[in-house]
């Protein structure tokens, strides 16, 4: 059966990311998921607490190590750890990218590792980059990452920071990090989704999560097709 406008919003995070993003605007994006039956709203972890006193009643995601991944593990441990306590229920952590193109993947592991030691019952989703580790590692640097998550005790892979020049999600991407968690996993795609037909095509690929910043756009054009 076609998806429901409901069904699609319930698989959003509804994202917010941008470095010159106000605490209006942050309070803004809150009251429009509440409105749209999102998931949850993702925020920068210095925004979570203009979050959670918005008083919507949506969860809240955070990011580490964003959006670069080459922070020290433990400062993206600390991180994930103080937006936890400032109210996030769900982190989507960066790996460190370079490391998983040299195949230093017991590094990536350890890092990802020190997240989940710090915030135990978050929600845990791992940013693999796979645009970038598609472009320079092949499929086994995208694979390896997403075992190397899987091993570190995250809940789900996700493709993409939606900032890294290599690009965002694509449907290969999605099909690879699916293949790879074999269902143990969710799989979340992330960057430049900005249609319903975007939208469906990572779905059917595998993903069970979306990061859209132009949720209402997508639902829209879900609802006109």
């Amino acid at each position: 059966m076609p998806i429901t406008r409901a069904e699609l919003a319930a698989l959003v995070d509804h994202t917010l990311l941008k470095p010159e993003a106000t605490e209006a605007q942050v309070a803004a994006v809150v009251a429009e998921a509440a409105d749209l039956g999102v998931a949850t709203v993702c925020v920068s972890p210095s925004m979570v607490a203009v979050a959670a006193g918005a008083g919507a009643g949506v969860p809240i995601a955070a990011v580490a190590g964003f959006p670069s991944g080459k922070h020290l593990p433990a400062v993206k441990a600390h991180e994930a750890a103080l937006a936890v306590a400032a109210g996030a229920a769900e982190i989507d952590m960066v790996i460190d990218v370079g490391a998983a193109l040299a195949g230093d993947f017991a590094a990536v592991r350890a890092d990802i590792a020190a997240v989940r030691a710090a915030v135990p019952h978050a929600v845990l989703k791992v940013i693999v980059e796979s645009a970038a580790l598609l472009e320079s590692g092949g499929d086994a640097a995208v694979t390896g990452a997403c075992r190397a998550a899987e091993d570190a005790g995250a809940d789900f892979v996700k493709t993409s920071t939606g900032f890294h020049p290599a690009g965002g999600a694509s449907v290969r991407a999605v099909a690879l990090l699916a293949d790879a968690v074999g269902g143990r996993l969710g799989v979340k795609a992330s960057g430049g989704i900005r249609t319903a037909a975007d939208a469906l095509a990572m779905l059917d690929a595998g993903a069970s999560r979306l990061g859209l910043s132009g949720t209402r756009a997508v639902l829209d054009g879900l609802t006109e097709g």
